[in-house]
């Protein structure tokens, strides 16, 4: 079938769809079709009649074309690609079988499977096999792919941050701090008929962020290597654990040098002061209910509360008045595995203080943190010969990552005395 035949089908389904609209909704009210819709059927009607004839030419026009032969020119040629460079797996039914081909070919090189030497997934270098890093092989991208989703589950941050991905290494952004009832940047004023308006102008800033390589390197032992199925459920989801892992202390806490600037380790972050009194080891209502105060406007529908395990319990028996301000999971908190505090969700996190240091809860923003990403996610390879002496393969994962916060310092209210923060860390008690 011709590009334009497929053209014109996709036409006359359209407008028959667009038919079928009118009179079934008139139908399903029980009525004839109005004045406006008997216009628009119509129009539709003469439509599809000129799509119709359009057809017909070109189906006569085709018959035409096969009663005299195709006519090929003489500088025409045929070529053929092998359909498995198109393949993201590159002909490999699992992970578990491309580590086993890539063990055998370190094993036996003058067998190697000819699936390794297609488009992405070619040696990296062929010779000398005493090499550290010579003779691995590139792992075909699908694989790639999926240790990175895998990465992106359960607890991770980084979906929950302003992320940009880009092909380069670095990027800048424009950057305003400014607020509408701040002393700078654009401001509005009342005008007074026929005076000079008072001119504000912008007060821009950049940011330049630049990615951090992050990388996980895993020896995997040729018992392992035996048994594609073992290996297909182990070796992802722990590369994707310590990815997931490393990228949220760095979203968190990061130090900047080497790695991104994490949303608690500059000068934006808020602690909020326990109460007067306050025993240790307690979570009183009133260390909620001001940490939430503590919020930018427009933040608290998109914060999340990250908790110390150990801080759990203390959440049962919080109330305000006769309500529960805690609700473990149910119906109503079915997207957060540990329910929800004052309606938002609580991510349990490792990365949380000790229960009753600063930090064992906060409460944060993340939409505030900028990160970038380099294209294509978590990039892999590996090579028989690294850990030749020790009867192991190594897989190397690499992720490229740079994040800082949007905000540099608090921000101040316009008449109120506690600044705010998208990033607060309730204080030690």
């Amino acid at each position: 079938m011709s590009k334009q035949m497929r053209e014109l089908l996709a036409r006359k389904s359209k407008h028959v769809a667009a038919m079928r609209a009118i009179t079934d909704k008139a139908a399903a009210e029980g009525r004839d079709l109005t004045d406006d819709e008997a216009v628009a059927f119509e129009a539709e009607k003469g439509a599809l009649e000129r799509v119709n004839a359009a057809i017909e030419r070109e189906q006569a026009l085709a018959e035409h074309e096969r009663s005299i032969g195709v006519n090929i020119p003489d500088n025409a040629r045929i070529s053929v690609s092998e359909n498995v460079e198109q393949d993201p797996r590159r002909g490999f039914r699992s992970f578990g079988e491309f580590a086993q081909a890539a063990r055998m070919a370190a094993v036996q090189p003058a067998a190697i499977d000819q699936r390794l030497v297609i488009g992405a997934a070619a040696p990296t270098t062929f010779g000398n096999e005493a090499g550290g890093v010579d003779g691995g092989f590139l792992i075909p991208p699908q694989y790639s792919s999926e240790i990175f989703t895998l990465s992106l589950e359960d607890d991770a941050l980084l979906p929950m941050t302003d992320d940009v991905e880009i092909g380069g290494n670095s990027m800048v952004f424009p950057k305003d701090e400014t607020t509408p009832w701040g002393t700078d940047g654009v401001r509005a004023y009342w005008q007074a008929e026929a005076t000079a308006a008072n001119q504000t102008k912008p007060k821009f800033g950049v940011t330049t962020l630049r990615l951090h390589k992050l990388m996980a390197l895993t020896p995997v032992t040729d018992e392992l290597l035996a048994d594609a199925n073992a290996l297909e459920s182990y070796l992802p989801g722990l590369m994707a654990r310590s990815i997931r892992w490393k990228t949220n202390e760095a979203i968190l806490f990061g130090t900047g040098a080497g790695q991104p600037q994490g949303a608690f380790n500059g000068s934006a972050a808020v602690v909020v002061a326990k109460e007067s009194g306050q025993a240790t080891q307690t979570v009183l209502l009133a260390n909620i209910t001001k940490m939430i105060a503590r919020l930018p406007p427009g933040s608290f529908p998109r914060s999340t509360w990250l908790i110390t395990p150990d801080a759990l319990p203390s959440l049962f028996g919080l109330t305000l008045g006769n309500y529960p301000i805690y609700l473990p999971v149910s119906a109503g908190a079915q997207g957060s595995p540990y329910g929800t505090l004052m309606g938002r969700p609580i991510m349990v996190s490792q990365h949380a203080a000790a229960f009753s240091a600063q930090g064992d809860i906060s409460l944060v923003d993340l939409d505030y943190y900028r990160t970038i990403t380099k294209a294509g996610g978590v990039q892999m390879a590996t090579s028989m010969h690294l850990y030749f002496d020790a009867d192991a393969t190594a897989f190397r994962a690499t992720f490229r990552v740079d994040g800082q916060p949007k905000i540099v310092n608090p921000i101040a209210q316009a008449k109120g005395s506690n600044t705010l923060s998208p990033f607060l860390l309730l204080g030690a008690r």
